[in-house]
């Protein structure tokens, strides 16, 4: 079976779509977005169809789409719908996927079901973005220590950001993960200048 990630984050616009494009390009994989809240401006499955250059046949659909910007469960419960576990199951395709989930591992998605939950469920390794800006060395080791209490395999950290040494090191010491590389900000980010970072700052031997 080709390579299966779903991307996370420590908080919400982190730079975890970003990061989803860049891996999603350099796997040549298919992407799913399981819950998208918010419909209003460029949704992140055609985020990732700009960023990684996808075609449409590579972005699989959204299992459910809400209006409301907001944490799942919020944004369904305005609509008048619940989501429960069973219509979130993995997709029928074993080749390459990057699955990403919405803000951190603790949003809920019902009132009983919080993301990290349905990663445990799912089975599948999880790479951590990380913002490396203040504050990331606790809302990582949180992101972690929540991710291994339910038993959920952390492939690893990618960070977003200007370097920071100290920080990315404690985080990857501390939490007992492996360091996957760092991607620079990108002003302006276009497909091209994306592809080239991922390229310089990753090695794509740690996704295979």
């Amino acid at each position: 079976m080709s390579a299966r990630f779903v991307i996370t984050g420590t908080d919400t616009d982190i730079g975890k779509t970003v990061f989803a494009a860049a891996l999603t390009h350099a796997l040549d994989a298919h992407y799913w977005k399981p819950i998208q809240s918010g419909l209003a401006g460029e949704s992140d499955s055609a985020a990732i169809m700009r960023l990684a250059r996808r075609p449409a046949d590579r972005i699989l659909p959204e299992a459910w789409r809400l209006k409301e910007p907001a944490s799942p469960h919020y944004a369904a419960a305005l609509q008048g719908i619940a989501i429960d576990r069973d219509s979130l199951n993995l997709p029928d395709y074993s080749g390459a996927l990057v699955i990403e989930g919405a803000g951190g591992v603790l949003v809920p998605i019902n009132l009983r079901l919080l993301y990290a939950d349905l990663f445990a469920h799912w089975g599948l390794p999880v790479i951590i973005v990380a913002r490396t800006r203040l504050g990331t060395i606790n809302h990582s080791l949180m992101t972690i220590e929540a991710l291994r209490s339910r038993g959920v395999k952390i492939h690893g950290v990618a960070f977003v950001g200007d370097a920071m040494e100290d920080s990315e090191a404690t985080i990857c010491a501390i939490g007992a993960v492996k360091r996957l590389g760092r991607l620079p900000i990108l002003d302006p980010l276009t497909p091209g200048k994306l592809h080239d970072a991922f390229a310089a700052h990753f090695r794509l031997a740690d996704f295979a």
